[in-house]
């Protein structure tokens, strides 16, 4: 027989449920039983490959303490991991004894809190043990508490061996109809080497480089097609630009997608067209690409686009007006 322990406590000294799990862990090597032991905050950037260690388990033990509130951050870890990479056919013929040991309020909450989770993955109940513990000397000095410990372990062993069955549980039926995890196709195998991938900080940094590599590449090829189209329609203002003697305006075109609006200048005879955001205007137009795509290929007016509100404009109307005169399309 093979009992695991996961301690999701922060190992400091004086912690309560250590001396529960030691004096468990003495009554269980007594009978024969292998024990292995999993630390989990010695294990913070492995914990998500911990749930290949059920495999060969017959039992576990999830012990941890409440120093504020509930589980701890560890033992939630842990859980989530068995969840998402867990072998459920395998969880579910391992029995499950909590222990949860309190410096303060809530031993009985993380306590049925560990219950409920290991019934939702599937996994066998044990009875388990809780208890505010103010000062760990009175535990250890306590022949009455060593004999509760003592009598856990024997009972957990007995269930262990025996395979005592227990009535099902309803958070198990719930579990079947609305609390089923996302299918991502993975045997167990699989889901094992996805744990290992995601426990190794290494390849998850290079992921992340390559993912960011693929963005700017992307973001390259998009700001090259945005540049190629910007290139376009001042082509188009420069080639219809028909002037007129002393208009001297400038216009803001704000091209939607685009990142730079597009202003115009015009003096007499001289026009300049370029990408630049900042810059004020005589008349500034908010209009979509293919608004503008309709006026260039003489779908559409400058006015035209304005009245039936596919342009949004502000500034000086009679500016506007003369778009549609010095830019004949």
């Amino acid at each position: 027989m093979k009992v695991n322990i996961y301690y999701g406590g922060r190992g400091m000294l004086g912690d309560p449920t250590l001396y529960v799990i030691d004096k468990m862990q003495e009554v269980l090597e007594e009978l024969n039983v292998n024990i292995e032991r999993f630390n989990l905050y010695e294990m913070k950037n492995s914990i998500t490959t911990l749930p290949q260690t059920l495999k060969e388990a017959d039992g576990i033990i999830l012990a941890t303490t409440v120093e504020w509130y509930g589980i701890g951050g560890y033992m939630q870890q842990f859980l989530d991991s068995c969840w998402l990479y867990g072998d459920k056919e395998r969880i579910s013929q391992i029995y499950m004894c909590p222990i949860v040991m309190s410096t303060t309020y809530g031993e009985r909450e993380a306590k049925m809190n560990l219950a409920v989770a290991w019934e939702i993955l599937g996994g066998q109940p044990c009875s388990g043990i809780c208890g505010y513990i103010e000062d760990t000397a009175n535990l250890e000095m306590s022949e009455e508490y060593t004999t509760i410990i003592e009598k856990k372990a024997e009972n957990m062993y007995r269930t262990i061996n025996q395979k005592l069955p227990s009535f099902p549980a309803s958070n198990q039926a719930v579990k079947q109809k609305v609390a089923i995890p996302r299918n991502i196709d993975l045997n167990p195998q699989e889901a094992e080497q996805l744990s290992q991938y995601a426990a190794d900080d290494g390849y998850v940094q290079q992921q992340k480089e390559d993912i960011q590599e693929l963005a700017s590449l992307f973001k390259d090829m998009l700001g090259q097609k945005e540049n190629e189209n910007a290139t376009d329609f001042i082509a188009d203002f420069e080639q219809h630009f028909r002037p007129q003697a002393g208009l001297k305006a400038s216009y803001k075109l704000i091209i939607e997608n685009s990142k730079k609006p597009l202003l115009i200048y015009v003096d007499g005879t001289a026009l300049e067209c370029r990408y630049e955001s900042g810059e004020k205007a005589d008349v500034e137009m908010q209009l979509s690409q293919d608004t503008l795509n309709d006026i260039v290929y003489a779908r559409m007016t400058f006015q035209r686009a304005f009245m039936g509100g596919a342009m949004k404009m502000r500034g000086d109307f009679k500016l506007l007006r003369t778009l549609d005169q010095i830019f004949v399309f």
